[in-house]
Parts: structure tokens; C-alpha cells; sequence
């Protein structure tokens, strides 16, 4: 999917100027911080427009399922990534922030657009 490619090109590139910016120490925090929004908005984005696609009454239940699914690898991760890796809580954290909330603003912005070429058919 094009919007995919899209956003893994913006957040590698972010990714990259971000390492240069901050010490070298930091770059696996940055790129962790990267790698599992970047995953679950891509996932949830495709599944979400294959189900609204589908069956357009059904989106509400499926993304309600998405959203607790979401939430409970989410979770996980940042227990792994800090709990258990042991990393550097600080950049990470600011890192996974930055990414979820600018992905999934995109991923909103994606679906206002599918939902408004919808409704002009």
C-alpha cells in the first residue's frame, strides 16, 4: 500500500535526522521508539480500510476490537523495551510518543479521506 511505503519512508527519514542530532548512545532507543507505532498504525490502517471496504457497518466493532488489541501489544513492548532490554527510558519514551501520536494522526487523516470519497460516491 502506497500510504504505508509513505509512512515508513517519513519515519525512517525522521529516524536518521534524529540520530544525528542526539548522541550515537541513543539511536536504538530512537529507532525502538520508531519500530512498533510505525508497525500497529500500518497494520491497523490496512485492516481497517479492508474492513470498511467490506462491509462499511461493521467498522465500529472491528476497530473497538483493534484499538484493546493494539493497546495490549503496546504495553508489552514498552515492558520489554524498558523493563526487560533495559534501555535508556528517557529517548525512547519521547521517541514512542512522537511516533504514535504523529502516526496516528496521519492514520486519521487517511481515513477522513477514504471515509469522504465514500460519501461524494
Amino acid at each position: 500500500m502506497k500510504t504505508v511505503g509513505l509512512m515508513t519512508v517519513g519515519c525512517v527519514t525522521s529516524w536518521v535526522v534524529a540520530s544525528m542530532m542526539f548522541s550515537p548512545a541513543a539511536q536504538l532507543e530512537l529507532l525502538l521508539g520508531m519500530i512498533m507505532p510505525l508497525f500497529v498504525t500500518s497494520l491497523s490502517l490496512v485492516f481497517t480500510e479492508r474492513a470498511y471496504r467490506r462491509d462499511p457497518s461493521a467498522l465500529t466493532p472491528f476497530m473497538l476490537k483493534a484499538f484493546i488489541g493494539k493497546m495490549m501489544v503496546i504495553g508489552l513492548y514498552v515492558v520489554f523495551v524498558v523493563g526487560i532490554l533495559a534501555l535508556n527510558a528517557a529517548p525512547f519514551i519521547f521517541s514512542f510518543t512522537a511516533y504514535f501520536v504523529a502516526l496516528h494522526f496521519f492514520e486519521a487523516l487517511c481515513l477522513r479521506r477514504l471515509f469522504r470519497a465514500a460519501v461524494v460516491q
